[in-house]
C-alpha cells in the first residue's frame, strides 16, 4: 500500500508529525483490524490500535491509483470515541 501525507507548509513535515504520529502507526491501524466509517466528502476515517497498543484516528482519501491513500490526519483516539472503539472490538471478538 503507498501512503502519501499532507504536508505541513510551515515546517515541510507530514502533518501526523504535529500528532506525534508516524507513517509507521498510519501503516499499522490502515492494514490492521479496526473500524472504518465513510468521512465527509470522499473521506474515510479508520480507527485502530498499533502493534504498540497505541489506538489511533487516521482520516484518509483512498486516490485514484491502486492500493494508494492520502492520509490526512492522524491523532490519538480518547474518550467516549476509545471507549466505543473498545467496546465495539470485545462484541466482535465474542
Amino acid at each position: 500500500m503507498h501512503i502519501r501525507s499532507h504536508i505541513d507548509p510551515e515546517t515541510g513535515q507530514p502533518h501526523i508529525h504535529e500528532h506525534g504520529v508516524t507513517e509507521e502507526e498510519v501503516r499499522q491501524v490502515l492494514v490492521g483490524r479496526g473500524d472504518e466509517f465513510q468521512g465527509t466528502r470522499n473521506s474515510r476515517v479508520r480507527f485502530g490500535q498499533t502493534l504498540a497498543g497505541r489506538y489511533l484516528k487516521v482520516i484518509f482519501v483512498p486516490e485514484l491509483e491502486r492500493d494508494s491513500i492520502f492520509v490526512i490526519t492522524a491523532y490519538d483516539l480518547r474518550g467516549q470515541a476509545l471507549r466505543a472503539f473498545r467496546r465495539r472490538q470485545r462484541r466482535r471478538s465474542r
